[in-house]
């Protein structure tokens, strides 16, 4: 009996330096068939199968820096196929993974920056032509969308998407008011090609609205208006938070002017912040 107990112990570590050996052995074979794997499925344009091979590999890193070029050529042409997809987000990750990798040149980090600056491109092009949504999607690829400082390039359409919808807003309803010369001075502030080509009609309300003036009325706007002794600038900025926060238009003008140290003074259609 103490004879069987001593040799236990050696049976079962036999066995698992067995175990051991075994898969040692079987990632070896398996390590040299991955690269003839992988140059098969290259070959045959199976992209999927090619990094597939390609991650198992890199994982078992026997090869070290003797990767074949099969492996970059898998993510450049699986990037190049997601690009075409419009598939931005996973194009742009597979072209860094590639960079990132040993297999990367000089063309792949210029073609990286390339398809960055593109979407930068259309995301422009998009939010002039009035898509913001499909600018931000763009944007959302490149990181660029939305930063919790509000420094993104996305923070930025937004901002000014929403200066120009509320002073299109402001406008429309100093028209219904007839009150011209504010929805024209409101209509001046747009400065987004399509909000000003969405304002067509408003306008087209507001000079025909100072055209009926009476020569008095005429007169008198032809001063401009009402002189201000507070900064324009900082009263905008004021009124501009305002709004910012949910205040209507003109509660914002009084909340700011008077937050200024001012005081809304009104004579016929306009109106001003004076000290």
């Amino acid at each position: 009996m103490a004879l069987r107990h001593h040799r236990l112990p050696r049976l079962w570590l036999g066995v698992t330096l067995g175990l051991v050996a075994a898969a040692i052995g079987a990632a070896a074979w398996w390590e040299r068939q991955l690269p003839q794997r992988l140059n098969e499925a290259a070959g045959r344009g199976d992209l999927d199968a090619c990094l597939r091979y390609s991650d198992q590999l890199q994982a078992l890193r026997w090869l070290q820096d003797r990767a074949p070029a099969e492996q970059g050529e898998c993510r450049r042409r699986r990037a190049a196929q997601l690009w075409g997809q419009q598939r931005w987000r996973d194009a742009l990750l597979q072209q860094l993974q590639l960079v990132n990798s040993a297999g990367s040149t000089a063309a792949d980090r210029r073609q990286l920056q390339t398809w960055q600056e593109d979407l930068r491109q259309q995301a422009l092009e998009r939010f002039q032509a009035g898509d913001l949504d499909g600018s931000l999607a763009r944007l959302a690829a490149i990181g660029e969308h939305h930063r919790p400082d509000g420094s993104a390039l996305g923070d930025q359409f937004r901002q000014v998407w929403t200066r120009n919808r509320l002073a299109l807003e402001r406008a429309d309803r100093l028209a219904e008011q007839q009150r011209w010369w504010e929805a024209l001075e409101s209509l001046n502030r747009l400065d987004h090609p399509w909000w000003r080509q969405r304002a067509g009609a408003v306008r087209s309300r507001v000079d025909a609205g100072i055209a009926g003036l009476s020569a008095r009325e005429r007169q008198h706007d032809s001063h401009g208006s009402l002189p201000s002794s507070v900064p324009l600038e900082q009263l905008d900025r004021e009124v501009q938070r305002r709004i910012a926060a949910g205040m209507n238009e003109w509660s914002a003008f009084q909340s700011g002017c008077a937050a200024l140290g001012g005081k809304v003074v009104e004579a016929g259609p306009d109106s001003a912040c004076q000290r």
